[in-house]
């Protein structure tokens, strides 16, 4: 029995991290060395998730694949400390569990609790 922590940390986050380097890369024209400054990466993992080394095993909907975008944008227009990257990373994850990701691809498994009640948010 794998946790929801487990599933998250295994699947979801270098999903999520694949596709935002994705989008900064491919629609916003980042390099990989940008990228790895912006998401506190090394550039070789960038390089993992851009050629799908890594973070590959995850469909994301396309409802999903809108919030990751629309934080990349965040992500590039503003100054944020590493704390706010982390929160946004943690509002992309609930998004996700929130979407039914979760149920659908990881049955037994329930939402997070160390994030919060995401219901109720």
């Amino acid at each position: 029995m794998k946790t929801t922590c487990e599933v998250m940390v295994q699947k979801v986050l270098p999903a999520i991290r694949a596709e935002l380097s994705r989008v900064l890369i491919f629609e916003h024209g980042c390099t990989q060395q940008d990228v790895a400054e912006i998401l506190e990466l090394s550039r070789a993992a960038v390089s993992q998730y851009v050629s799908e080394k890594r973070g590959a095993e995850v469909d994301f909907s396309i409802e999903t694949q809108a919030d990751i975008r629309r934080f990349a944008e965040v992500l590039l227009n503003k100054e944020l400390t590493s704390q706010d990257k982390v929160q946004g990373m943690c509002n992309v994850c609930k998004f996700v569990q929130k979407s039914g990701w979760l149920y659908k691809n990881a049955p037994g498994v329930e939402s997070c609790g160390i994030c919060g009640d995401i219901d109720s948010k």
